[in-house]
């Protein structure tokens, strides 16, 4: 019998220890603040930003929007990273991804400062992640990190596959379970016998964005399945990485889609901005 991991449920308890050290800085006179650049229109962006607001106010963390159009020339973004570089009262920016093609990601992400880089980015904080000696986490793979602390998983000694390989999900993904002691094998587009190589492990973490790709023939039983995927099926219904109805009934555990990973991931966010305002704090 499968147990689904809410992503619902646990990152409301995130938030709620969040909020509750929220209250204890303020004493102190400290308001942590999270500043979030969003450049032009895109829903799924827009849907994200007013997530990450709603979380925000229910941790009490102060935000701060800044909005630029499409067509904003890389001078302005930069100086916009600057300015809130410069500013005191910000402990943390976010530049909401994808950007319009015409402006350089790598250039603004390397830009922001790395105490103020609640998204762990910067190749400072990614170089920090590879020691396992960091301030801050990739909100995705801490927040899978959190379910499966939340849930007494052991990763010790476990086969891990985990298929994808970005910068932001998949290989920071890696680092933190073979932290925690776990066999690691990273899969993408060019791996050869996928299949096989899927069907012996014991965690199955898929980060691909194909709706549906992991199938039951790929699951051994009583695998733990966490699904990064975001999605939409032929009907337009958000759905993940994994064929969850026919893979669920093989699992141990596994989460949905929607209301699994992608909750945790703000509530990591807020955690990682409360972390970067005690530092800048001392």
């Amino acid at each position: 019998m499968y147990k689904i991991i809410s992503g619902k449920e646990i990152s409301l308890a995130v938030k709620e220890r969040v909020a509750a050290q929220v209250s204890e800085m303020k004493k102190d006179g400290i308001e942590p603040c999270l500043a979030v650049i969003l450049v032009g229109d895109d829903p799924a962006s827009r849907v994200y930003v007013n997530n990450k607001k709603k979380a925000c106010e229910f941790c009490g963390i102060r935000s701060l929007e800044y909005l630029l159009p499409a067509d904003a020339s890389q001078e302005e973004l930069n100086s916009l990273v600057e300015k809130l570089n410069d500013d005191k009262s910000v402990n943390g920016i976010l530049c909401q991804l994808p950007l319009p093609k015409h402006l350089n990601e790598k250039e603004v992400l390397n830009l922001i400062k790395p105490e103020k880089d609640v998204d762990a980015f910067h190749p400072e904080n990614v170089g920090h992640i590879m020691i396992g000696d960091y301030s801050f986490l990739p909100c995705t793979p801490a927040g899978i990190m959190e379910m499966l602390k939340y849930e007494n998983i052991s990763l010790d000694g476990k086969n891990c596959v985990i298929i994808g390989r970005s910068n932001i999900v998949g290989k920071p993904m890696a680092m933190l379970m073979l932290k925690e002691n776990a066999t690691v094998t990273v899969c993408h587009s060019h791996t050869k016998n996928l299949k096989e190589i899927v069907s012996q492990a014991d965690v199955i973490v898929a980060a691909v964005g194909r709706a549906k790709f992991v199938t039951a023939d790929m699951v051994k039983d009583g695998a733990i399945i966490i699904d990064v995927g975001i999605n939409r099926n032929d009907d337009g219904k958000l759905c993940g990485d994994v064929d969850f109805e026919a893979c669920k009934e093989k699992a141990s555990y596994i989460t949905p889609v929607p209301g699994g990973v992608g909750p945790m991931t703000i509530a990591t966010l807020m955690q990682n901005t409360i972390t970067a305002a005690k530092i800048q704090k001392g």
